[in-house]
């Protein structure tokens, strides 16, 4: 039972990381968009004053960047927590 326990603090612990993650990340290529266009990013990308290319730009930019950012974050809480449970039961 203490299994299942520690496991869903290993999921918790990797879904608050993947978040803050997520936000920070976001923050960041924001601050990078606005540094190399020189602009704000699009912020409606229906928006027909928004061009296809920035659209989709933002779009895959801003996605492979907070996917990753998430994966690493979440895997690494993962990692640490499995690694202090394991010392814990030597």
């Amino acid at each position: 039972m203490a299994d299942k326990r520690g496991n869903g603090v290993a999921q918790a612990a990797g879904v608050f990381a993947g978040l803050a993650a997520g936000f920070a990340t976001r923050r960041l290529v924001t601050a990078g968009w606005k540094k190399v266009t020189g602009k704000e990013p699009p912020s409606d990308l229906q928006d027909p004053r928004v061009s296809i290319g920035e659209a989709l730009s933002w779009a895959i930019v801003l996605g492979v960047a907070m996917e990753t950012a998430r994966l690493v974050a979440a895997r690494a809480a993962t990692r640490q927590l499995r690694r202090n449970a394991a010392s814990d039961g030597q």
